[in-house]
């Protein structure tokens, strides 16, 4: 008798894959990036003035943002009026967009805004949209 050499065993392959996990942490991430979304929309906490006015959708753009304290923040970064231009040039090139949405308290005072305008205007940007809260 002679020596038997063992067979190899087969396994059959997986023919579904069991997805159910996936969806469930997809739906979870979704669940958590829609709650999440508006709150991230802007860091910088202000009291906007309310109007009447109908929005008009501008796309992306460039959020300059006065804060009461008369502080000046260009999408985030902290800059004053000597500064304005020069930081508003970089982002706006950096960021590829004309656009420019002015979002400021509305305690801050008028003659600030002016100022803030022109610079943008200097600029070479013609879309300039102010921000405020809908009318109750």
């Amino acid at each position: 008798m002679g020596y038997k050499v063992p067979r190899k065993r087969t396994y059959d392959a997986l023919h579904d894959i069991n997805v159910t996990n996936l969806v469930d942490v997809i739906l979870v991430l979704l669940i958590i990036f829609m709650i999440t979304a508006p709150m991230m929309q802007s860091g910088i906490d202000i009291n906007l003035p309310r109007a009447k006015a109908t929005p008009e959708d501008m796309g992306e753009g460039v959020v300059v943002t006065v804060t009461k304290a008369q502080k000046i923040y260009i999408d985030e970064r902290v800059s004053n009026l000597e500064r304005f231009e020069g930081i508003l040039s970089d982002v706006t090139r950096k960021k590829g967009s004309r656009s420019v949405f002015l979002r400021a308290d509305k305690d801050v005072p008028y003659g600030l805004i002016i100022d803030v305008v022109g610079k943008i205007k200097s600029q070479g940007i013609e879309n300039l949209g102010l921000v405020t809260e809908p009318a109750r």
